[in-house]
């Protein structure tokens, strides 16, 4: 994340950036908090975006595009969540809307005002890191102090704000420590408590729970859920972790080569993948090969070499096309009565296992040795067990057939 930060006013490069991280974490931190209210922004419409990204593209090097051609719009309030593997393109479009990154074409809008040539610290966003960069010499309640001093705001109107603020994040009594003395999970909270003390519209986070453990992670990400749905303020939050995004967002951007793949809701995304790359990055996902013999309506037929015909949704399919079949493990019935599914396969058990809620059931099916399936562990398995034979089956709207990734 380092090397993004080298176009900040009036830094060096560092000789060594493990030698230098706090420096530049401090000195990131004071860029991200700092910022007068009224240099970003306008008057706006109930229906216009706060964040508007028009035709931008991202470039290093003057030849590869790490952004290209991304075009969104980020209603006030609305939690976004840039959601996609390294090197997708999500943290560099993050760090160009903070200002740590400056577009190769393209415009960004900030409440309705153009601000590429504003400066970090001039925008007025709140910013929430991995690495949580708070300044380890100074209490809890001196490094929320810091924005609201920056601002110039009254003693009484900065105690008030420290007091509200540590209270939204369940650190009350923590005021008087200094970061050092506190779990990395009440690190994390401060460091969002001191991105939200001055206010601001838009606050960005950039994998801010990926240093937590998976139990203090999970409850991590209901905790921000709840203050935004409690304060209603603008989040753009960046993660690779797929149930961070599902779990709190609006709405999911998924990037892949620079490309947003799809904008939905978590629901849209997991139900109705448009591509097999959302398909498989979303969920856990069956995927079968095969060719459209035939399209009628909103259905289409399949034909999965040497083993059969599939019924399945078309959704960007052509007849005589290569087709890649989507379907959840979820949606996959173990010995459906006869007639009940219109497709029904012969499979045979590779492996079960037990995860506690439910079992793994591994298959071979439909010409595939990891055919997933997931069963209750409440229902009988008496008769699942390794080599046996079954039958497995599943419904048309089930099952999506979606375009070959070229």
């Amino acid at each position: 994340m380092w090397s993004m930060m080298e176009k900040l006013p009036g830094e060096l490069q560092p000789m060594s950036i493990a030698a230098n991280e706090y420096t530049w974490s401090r000195r990131i931190t004071e860029t991200a908090v700092m910022g007068e209210p009224k240099n970003v922004g306008q008057m706006l419409n109930d229906d216009d975006p706060l964040v508007k990204f028009i035709d931008i593209q991202k470039t290093y090097d003057g030849e590869s595009l790490v952004v290209k051609d991304l075009n969104l719009e980020i209603a006030g309030g609305e939690f976004v969540t840039m959601l996609g593997p390294s090197g997708s393109g999500k943290t560099t479009s993050l760090m160009m809307l903070a200002g740590f990154e400056t577009p190769t074409r393209g415009q960004i809008f900030l409440g309705g005002r153009a601000i590429d040539n504003v400066p970090p610290y001039k925008r007025n966003i709140g910013m929430v890191f991995q690495n949580y960069a708070l300044f380890p010499h100074m209490t809890v309640e001196e490094n929320l102090a810091f924005p609201l001093k920056v601002r110039r705001l009254g003693k009484l109107e900065i105690e008030t704000k420290i007091k509200r603020a540590l209270e939204i994040v369940r650190l009350g009594a923590y005021g008087n420590r200094r970061p050092g003395q506190l779990s990395g999970g009440q690190q994390q909270r401060v460091a969002l408590a001191r991105a939200l003390v001055f206010e601001p519209k838009l606050v960005l986070m950039d994998e801010p729970l990926g240093a937590l453990d998976k139990q203090l992670r999970e409850h991590m990400q209901l905790e921000i859920k709840h203050i935004h749905e409690e304060l209603g303020v603008t989040v753009v939050y960046v993660t690779h972790d797929q149930a961070e995004a599902l779990t709190m967002s609006d709405r999911i951007a998924v990037f892949k080569d620079g490309i947003i793949q799809q904008l939905a809701t978590a629901v849209e995304l997991y139900e109705k993948p448009q591509n097999a790359f959302v398909a498989r990055f979303i969920g856990e996902s069956n995927q079968m090969r095969g060719k459209v013999i035939a399209i009628d309506g909103p259905q289409c037929n399949v034909e999965i070499c040497g083993v059969g015909n599939v019924r399945a949704l078309a959704i960007n399919v052509e007849v005589g096309a290569p087709t890649e079949l989507s379907l959840r493990p979820e949606r996959v019935t173990l010995n459906p009565v006869p007639g009940s599914m219109p497709n029904v396969f012969s499979a045979r058990i590779e492996e079960l296992i037990y995860l506690g809620d439910h079992v793994r059931v591994r298959l071979l099916a439909c010409g595939c040795d990891d055919f997933i399936i997931k069963l209750s562990s409440a229902e009988n398995l008496t008769l699942v067990e390794p080599g046996a034979t079954i039958t497995i089956g599943w419904k048309i709207e089930d099952c999506r057939a979606l375009g070959v990734e070229r």
